[in-house]
């Protein structure tokens, strides 16, 4: 490394430095970031490539119950973080919390690593302004399935935060504080992760795990299915699937997608009323965030829950029942 900065002009040195330093801190030269280049940046997205690899560590460690439970456990609990709160809550504001609350949500967010909440709003809220046009930045219609799917995020546009998207979230400063410092708070995750398999392998040998094994199934497996889990509703959710209603893009319904996302699948149903909090809108169409966010509006820690309105309820009978008798 020392070697290649020895070699590089000033500009290109000054270059890799400020990539390096937005690994830690996402405002890092931002005053310097082209808002509109679409150039894959492969120094700033060293670390996404090195968490995939890490994955393959699985080959030394083996694996045991714990970790893979483990494994399914916090994939599903940040799931519901990045479903719930990420994007019913932050980017479309479906319902009501506590400040404590919110700021607890966006942590477990961010322990995705799919960066902070203000970013991750931001972004949404333009997706859904040019859903499937030129200004999409992740549309497959625009820029293929890789493209939606894993390549949008590794050029500059997909690095910033428009903050004037997000003007509603900048007067909480412990939520700019985790979209500035995002990539801290995996790496405390895995950090406690692997602690907490050392501990284990200590005290509970039965379980038949350790920190590696633990932080490599805990963590990086988990991250990595959670990661492509969650962009398969840009890659997918656009092009494979029923279309109920007729949107401006092409937006689809997908139960498989549903399952896996908790909910999210349900995509062209939320692309015609995105400020409702549900989105499976009819009782068939499975939607777990929905389920865990209802239960959360019983026991008080949220509130003001956005309901499907009733002409989208009609709407959506009378085209089901003319499905029904095309069919």
């Amino acid at each position: 490394m020392i070697y290649l900065v020895s070699k590089m002009s000033g500009n290109n040195v000054q270059y890799l430095l400020t990539n390096i330093l937005r690994w830690f801190d996402s405002n890092a030269g931002s005053d310097h970031i082209d808002a509109h280049s679409r150039s894959f940046n492969i120094i700033r997205v060293l670390p996404f490539i090195a968490l995939h690899l890490a994955c393959f560590l699985a080959i030394f460690t083996g694996v045991s119950a714990f970790a893979a439970w483990f494994a399914v456990g916090f994939f599903l609990v940040r799931m519901f973080a990045i479903t719930g709160f990420y994007h019913r809550y932050f980017a479309h504001k479906t319902f009501k919390t506590s400040r404590i609350a919110q700021f607890l949500f966006a942590l477990l967010g961010a322990s995705s690593a799919q960066r902070g909440p203000l970013w991750w709003a931001a972004h949404h809220r333009h997706h859904h302004q040019y859903s499937d046009h030129e200004l999409d930045l992740h549309s497959p219609h625009q820029g293929g399935f890789w493209w939606s799917h894993a390549g949008w995020f590794t050029c500059d546009a997909g690095f910033i935060t428009d903050e004037r998207r997000v003007r509603d979230w900048l007067k909480f400063p412990e939520l700019r504080l985790i979209n500035r410092f995002d990539s801290m708070v995996p790496a405390l995750a895995a950090v406690g992760i692997y602690g907490l398999g050392e501990a284990l392998a200590a005290w509970a040998p039965g379980l038949e795990t350790n920190g590696l094994q633990l932080l490599v199934w805990g963590f990086f497996i988990s991250t990595v299915a959670l990661f492509h889990a969650t962009v398969s509703i840009n890659s997918l959710a656009h092009v494979w699937g029923k279309r109920r209603f007729d949107t401006d893009d092409d937006s689809r319904n997908n139960f498989w997608l549903a399952l896996l996302t908790l909910g999210e699948g349900w995509h062209n149903n939320h692309h015609r009323w995105p400020q409702s909090v549900r989105q499976g809108f009819r009782w068939y169409e499975i939607d777990v965030t929905w389920y865990g966010l209802w239960l959360m509006s019983k026991l008080g820690i949220i509130w003001d829950l956005n309901p499907i309105p009733e002409h989208i309820q009609k709407e959506t009978e009378t085209l089901d029942s003319l499905r029904r008798k095309r069919s």
